[in-house]
């Protein structure tokens, strides 16, 4: 601080050591560090009151699992509320089953007390949502690996020797079986796993990747595809597209049925202004409900991929690895044309190459199918920091 009389630079002391004035009241402590033009002493700076500890992968980690269950969970709460609507405007509540009073010993006296609705339609769309992403998560690996043409790894030259070595590193690193390695032939650098448990999984990587990567960029890769097995991802994605399937075939009822009515509101009172604002709200859900499931299920895509960069960078120690590599995957401009646009969610980074999927913004993160590259890269190298 410097002295009012005279000028003189100095640290907080009752009088200055130029010409005798008392100081001015010290100030209160900064967190900061000010440099004074001339003072070649040596610089302060208090430690801040409260420090921000830099997100690390176990954080991360810890952030993406919350999400994923959470979305999941809201999931789940959409699907009931439009069954409950289907059920209760569109076929009338469904069957109704009677409770007895009176012993079962008697029936002569037993009669009728009141009825329990069962939710038909709720129950039948969750059936066949939940069969038909059922006999996907079983046969699910060999139809993807099937459509993008991909064949067997063969160890004949340096790269794929080396392919084949990062891919059992990394399942000695995880404590899992080591996956079958599959090739796609294609220039456009990607790639993906599948199966539906770590017995019976799979990893495919395209040609395009093969060559581009050195030997810690597809270790940061290879990474992040076990850590998707690991995770059981595709299970996730199983439960997802059971909800999505059950939320289409809800909406396609309702929208298919002219006999929307609302019942039980006459007999009731005050019943019948609830029931119309109810039946208002259901309506809203059943126009949103392709839109709604389609966002949720993208936000559980997003929340897999930055937990498969986490656990990625946890297995190899090593985030700047997998960081390079996103780097170089978000340079590449071709799209990935051997995998299609089912396959697109399984994938390290999106084959059709949507501009979305590289903005920022509310919009961009909400309506992408993978993370901002960017900000993928970004959280890798703050993890890379904060564990150095």
């Amino acid at each position: 601080m410097r002295c009012p009389s005279c000028g003189f630079v100095q640290f907080d002391a009752p009088r200055c050591k130029q010409c005798g004035a008392l100081s001015p009241t010290p100030r209160q402590p900064v967190a900061s560090i000010v440099s004074t033009p001339g003072f070649s002493g040596p610089a302060t700076a208090t430690r801040p009151s409260r420090l921000v500890r830099p997100l690390n992968l176990y954080d991360q980690q810890a952030r993406n699992r919350w999400k994923t269950a959470f979305v999941i969970g809201l999931f789940m709460l959409l699907v009931i509320l439009l069954g409950y609507g289907v059920d209760r405007f569109v076929i009338g509540s469904g069957f109704s089953i009677p409770l007895w009073d009176g012993s079962p010993f008697e029936p002569s006296r037993a009669r009728p007390s009141r009825q329990v609705a069962f939710p038909v339609a709720t129950v039948a769309a969750l059936g066949v949502g939940t069969l038909t992403a059922w006999l996907g998560y079983r046969n699910g690996d060999t139809l993807v690996l099937a459509s993008s043409r991909a064949v067997p790894l063969a160890t004949t030259d340096l790269k794929s020797r080396q392919l084949d070595n990062v891919v059992e590193e990394m399942a000695i690193a995880s404590g899992l079986p080591k996956p079958r390695v599959y090739v796609v032939q294609d220039p456009d650098p990607n790639a993906f796993a599948t199966g539906r448990d770590p017995a019976h999984a799979s990893i495919a990587v395209t040609q395009g990747l093969l060559e581009m990567m050195g030997r810690e960029e597809l270790q940061g890769v290879i990474a992040h595809e076990m850590s998707h097995i690991r995770n059981y991802d595709t299970r996730t994605m199983t439960v997802t597209a059971a909800l999505l399937g059950t939320m289409l075939l809800l909406h396609d009822w309702s929208a298919r049925s002219g006999s929307w009515r609302v019942r039980d509101s006459s007999d009731r009172k005050g019943g019948g202004a609830g029931q119309i604002v109810l039946f208002i709200l259901w309506i809203v859900l059943v126009v949103l409900a392709p839109l709604l499931g389609q966002l949720i299920a993208m936000s559980i895509s997003r929340s897999r991929e930055y937990l498969a960069d986490a656990s990625g960078a946890e297995l190899t120690r090593n985030p700047m690895g997998l960081a390079s590599a996103l780097r170089k995957l978000q340079e590449a401009t071709a799209p990935t044309r051997s995998i299609s646009r089912g396959t697109a969610p399984l994938c390290i980074c999106d084959p059709l190459h949507h501009r979305l999927d590289d903005g920022k913004g509310f919009w961009a993160d909400l309506l992408a199918t993978h993370p901002p590259m960017a900000e993928r890269i970004r959280i890798l190298e703050t993890m890379a920091y904060a564990g150095s």
